[in-house]
């Protein structure tokens, strides 16, 4: 066999196959959208097929050859009405009459294909994909300034178009659209839709991509980002962007480089940002909310990393919050099942981190975190989603207190032993383990009080 051969239709279209089933592996193999076409029109003109039939037998085609067609827009490219123009897909057409219109400087056309191509590609990624190759990036920037002039509504879509288009996509932002977007922020901060849609931009422009982080902090969307909480406070969709935003700036999710500043972003949004008491006020005004809620803890959890961040959430009340939230969750008082089990998985999460702070650790015992655990945990042992054995055993192993909790969490273990492994019961067991004395071989070093008192040796059965 040669060292690498090519497999071909007639037309000429070609894609590239690796030689061994171990590279074939590493490497997925890929085609562009014009190869795909080129296969389907030959389907139409050589064998006399239908469009649908003609997309389907290059798909079969592909698929067999081992070639991922997630990007490619599986669809038949269709003529123009006047028949002027060659064959194209419907995304294309609507990104070159983009660009007409913008160039004209015609706004109402523009808000139209604004629209609609926001429609289109929120239907498939793959239009996303074959947008950004034909140049979608630069037209949807020169539609962007064009609304700066003071087209409050072009704006909007304008945003919601970048937001869409860079869904995945975060190399297209470059340095000019990310001096616009924090100015767009800036200037719009009173205007809920705009801030809302501005800081979707900014999530999904940073997923993935460490240095649009960095660039992004310093540009100065931090402050911006919790700002944006404490002015639209009771604005559901605001303050769960901003939340998804703020926890993507605690990621380190980029392989590209080796190191990012995770803990640094998350250092300044606490310290220079008061972001800590910024997402426990804003738990107040959505009691009701378990989704929102959600992500409010969620983004809390990111933020204990240092041991006086654990100790700044107890004393902003922040745990008087999460336990009262575990206890309304046990007592079925918020919302639908699946948003009140991810409700308590995010609270005992959040539990769990600030439980690294050896004086939270007993104020969690202080404030009855310890029942709402063991409560959670009973309530979710007949979910399909489960308590791991391991971690069951090393939470049920050694609770503080007299013996009480520990023997409570032993009274549920053997209960969940056949059950799955996700899932709130898997943060129940993770929140409760750092409450409990960490198993020693001399219980006299360890630093709690019911730890030096021996206290678990009373929790075995």
């Amino acid at each position: 066999m040669s060292e690498r051969c090519r497999c071909k239709y007639s037309s000429g279209a070609s894609i590239d196959c690796m030689p061994t089933s171990t590279q074939a592996k590493m490497v997925s193999k890929r085609i562009a959208q014009e190869t795909f076409d080129a296969a389907v029109r030959e389907n139409i003109e050589e064998f006399a097929m239908g469009p649908d039939e003609a997309v389907k037998e290059a798909v079969e085609q592909f698929e067999s050859q081992g070639v991922d067609l997630s990007n490619i827009v599986k669809t038949a490219p269709k003529v123009s009405a006047d028949g002027s123009q060659e064959p194209t897909h419907d995304i294309l057409q609507t990104l070159s009459d983009l660009q007409e219109s913008v160039a004209s400087s015609r706004p109402q056309e523009v808000s139209a294909y604004l629209t609609r191509f926001c429609d289109q590609c929120k239907q498939d990624k793959a239009c996303r994909f074959l947008a950004a190759q034909k140049g979608a990036y630069p037209i949807i920037f020169t539609a962007w300034k064009l609304a700066t002039a003071g087209d409050q509504g072009l704006l909007l879509q304008s945003l919601n178009a970048l937001s869409v288009l860079t869904d995945g996509q975060p190399d297209l932002l470059d340095t000019q659209g990310l001096q616009l977007l924090v100015a767009t922020l800036t200037r719009n901060a009173d205007e809920a839709d705009l801030t809302c849609s501005g800081i979707r931009c900014v999530r999904h422009a940073c997923l993935k991509h460490e240095q649009n982080r960095q660039d992004l902090v310093k540009a100065g969307v931090l402050p911006l980002l919790t700002g944006a909480i404490t002015h639209h406070g009771h604005h559901a969709d605001v303050v769960r962007e901003a939340c998804c935003a703020l926890r993507v700036m605690t990621f380190d999710d980029d392989i590209r480089v080796p190191f990012g500043h995770a803990h640094n972003h998350a250092k300044m949004i606490v310290q220079e940002n008061k972001g800590l008491k910024v997402l426990i006020e804003a738990t107040k005004a959505f009691l009701d909310n378990p989704g929102i809620l959600s992500e409010l803890c969620g983004t809390l959890s990111r933020l204990a990393i240092r041991n006086e961040f654990c100790q700044e959430v107890v004393d902003l009340g922040g745990l008087s919050i999460l336990v009262s939230l575990l206890a309304d969750c046990n007592d079925h008082q918020m919302g639908d099942q699946s948003s009140v089990q991810e409700l308590v998985k995010q609270v005992l999460s959040t539990l769990r981190a600030i439980a690294g702070n050896d004086d939270v650790k007993d104020a969690i015992v202080r404030a009855g975190g310890t029942e709402s655990i063991v409560a959670a945990m009973t309530q979710h042992l007949t979910s399909p989603q489960e308590l791991p054995e391991t971690h069951g055993r090393e939470a049920a192993g050694c609770s503080p207190g007299v013996g009480g909790h520990g023997r409570m969490l032993w009274g549920v273990y053997p209960l969940h032993l056949s059950l799955p492994v996700t899932g709130p019961c898997r943060c129940v067991s993770r929140a409760a383990r750092p409450c409990a004395s960490w198993p020693c071989v001399n219980p006299t070093t360890a630093a709690s009080s019911w730890r030096v008192a021996g206290l678990w040796q009373h929790c075995r059965p």
